[in-house]
């Protein structure tokens, strides 16, 4: 081992941006190769899984996964940005003072299973090959196609009023979902307009708040490991670096765990290690069973002899093709 090579599930604090995250982890972990998963503003918190070393290839995968979030929607207010750090430019306080609470209610649930949404100008988006943020912040605005996106769970987890009312919402949605575009055409339906005051990350895929940490309790456990004489590898800068359990790092096969394990036998390594089809009666099962009991399960996830994570391979009738390989 000369890197980690798995996924660390991050809790990204206020200020940061994604990128500043990985920066500051590929210097806590000494290694260049870390990748985050889907961007977060800068005003958001909570769960960003970030792959490492052979853990990247499977970035595109995890961004793709179903999100959760808690926001908090400021009605009566409109701003550039979609949020409350963007300049206001709308919005009706006192027609949001006299909502009654059931017309909120309703508002929100119109959105219920998903709708066709525009992304905001402020997002990571490119129109002709330039950034929409960048764009935004030079004045200039463009169209945007609108995109389906599902909004599989919809829970108001309170409203309250204040100087003007503000809905905390939990949101179980699609890849490609802008909270902030949510809470702006929540507003917009409501005839008084509305802004995102506030938004956590609660889930990404199988990853949760419970299991995030921050990066600061990632460098300090990386420090601790290292008292007490953890050290897993040495890297080429002679960085001491201790075991990935220390740090919280899940093995890539942890994200497939719903496939059947196999392992290959010795004479099918060089074979796995070329990236060719494997025979079925070079794999067994790693639950038991004869070496032909493989043979026909749709798709396992393959390790090594010496237990190392291999990829995973499908069965094409004939024999198991890579699909996903880690090697």
């Amino acid at each position: 081992m000369d890197q980690y090579n798995g996924i660390l599930n991050v809790y990204k604090e206020k200020g940061y941006t994604s990128f500043d995250a990985v920066a500051h982890l590929r210097g806590i972990l000494h290694q260049k190769k870390v990748g985050h998963t889907g961007t977060l503003d800068p005003m958001a918190t909570g769960v960003l899984p970030v792959c490492l070393g052979k853990g990247t290839k499977v970035c595109g995968m995890l961004t793709d996964w179903d999100k959760e979030y808690v926001t908090e929607l400021r009605l009566g207010q409109v701003t550039d940005t979609l949020d409350v750090t963007g300049t206001l430019i709308g919005g009706d306080p006192q027609a949001a003072l006299a909502l009654p609470e059931e017309e909120i209610v309703r508002a929100v649930h119109a959105f219920d299973g998903g709708y066709d949404q525009i992304p905001p100008m402020y997002s990571a988006l490119k129109k002709d090959g330039k950034r929409l943020y960048d764009l935004a912040r030079a004045g200039i605005s463009v169209e945007r196609s609108a995109r389906s996106v599902r909004l599989y769970e919809l829970e108001i987890l309170g409203i309250s009023r204040e100087e003007v009312p503000v809905v905390r919402l939990r949101v179980l949605c699609s890849k490609g979902t802008y909270i902030r575009s949510l809470c702006d055409d929540i507003g917009a339906r409501l005839g008084c307009g509305g802004t995102m005051q506030s938004l956590v990350r609660t889930r990404v895929g199988p990853f949760t708040l419970e299991g995030a940490r921050t990066l600061g309790a990632i460098e300090a456990a990386r420090d601790l490991a290292l008292e007490r004489g953890d050290v897993a590898f040495t890297d080429s800068r002679g960085n001491a670096c201790p075991s990935p359990e220390s740090l919280g790092v899940a093995g890539i096969d942890s994200l497939f765990a719903d496939l059947a394990p196999a392992q290959v036998k010795a004479e099918g390594v060089k074979p796995l290690q070329n990236g060719n089809k494997l025979a079925p009666d070079l794999l067994e099962l790693s639950e038991g069973g004869a070496a032909s009991a493989a043979e026909g399960t749709e798709r396992v996830r393959l390790y090594f002899p010496d237990g190392t994570f291999a990829g995973i391979y499908a069965w094409d009738g004939k024999e198991y093709r890579p699909e996903k390989v880690f090697l």
